[in-house]
């Protein structure tokens, strides 16, 4: 987590990274009917762009996350917002047990090709969600390693069809993927378009 640590204190300061979390969450209201009595967990958050673009749809949302340093920033900004319903917590679900809350949304943004188990960390999402709760992953489709370049360990985005299948393996129906963003990045080989999914899954509800 060393590298997110290093890049906290500037990472607000790139105005794609903030374009990009507006435009997820559109596309996560045009596709998920959210309540104000919904309680949500953003997983990977950073400083915390998706959930402030985020927190008048939705009562009290936790916002979770690895790097200490990210959190430090996103607990100066809740401060200075003086918002009361927005909780950082430091999270780790490779690592620390789950936690004991149980959420209507849990939704990511650029975490998912981090994680070198995916299947364990859905399963994860699958138990921490309410049945009938809505599951949004927003991430890159597959790409040629450029998008991080040399010495990343992480995926190269995810097909699809292959998430998909993933997911429903793991429990989650009402599986949609739709193109939420493409980001133009600086690479060795020029600009380059990455385009970026929202899956949106939903965990069946208890039958009676």
């Amino acid at each position: 987590m060393s590298d997110f640590d290093q890049r906290a204190a500037t990472w607000d300061a790139d105005p794609i990274k903030h374009e990009r979390a507006q435009a997820v969450a559109r596309a996560i209201r045009q596709q998920i009917p959210l309540s104000p009595t919904w309680r949500a967990l953003e997983y990977g958050c950073g400083t915390g762009l998706l959930s402030f673009a985020l927190h008048n749809d939705m009562g009290d949302i936790t916002l979770a996350d690895a790097s200490p340093g990210m959190l430090a920033v996103l607990e100066a900004k809740i401060a200075a917002a003086g918002w009361t319903h927005l909780h950082p917590v430091a999270l780790d679900l490779t690592r620390d047990p789950l936690p004991v809350e149980r959420y209507d949304l849990i939704y990511t943004l650029m975490t998912l090709h981090h994680v070198a188990d995916t299947g364990r960390l859905l399963r994860d999402f699958q138990t921490l969600l309410h049945p009938g709760g809505a599951l949004a992953i927003a991430d890159l489709d597959a790409e040629d390693g450029s998008f991080h370049g040399p010495g990343f360990t992480g995926h190269c985005g995810f097909e699809r069809a292959t998430l998909e299948k993933q997911l429903r393996a793991t429990g989650f129906d009402e599986v949609t993927f739709s193109t939420c963003y493409v980001m133009c990045k600086a690479t060795t080989q020029g600009m380059r378009e990455y385009p970026l999914f929202l899956a949106v899954a939903a965990r069946p509800a208890a039958s009676h």
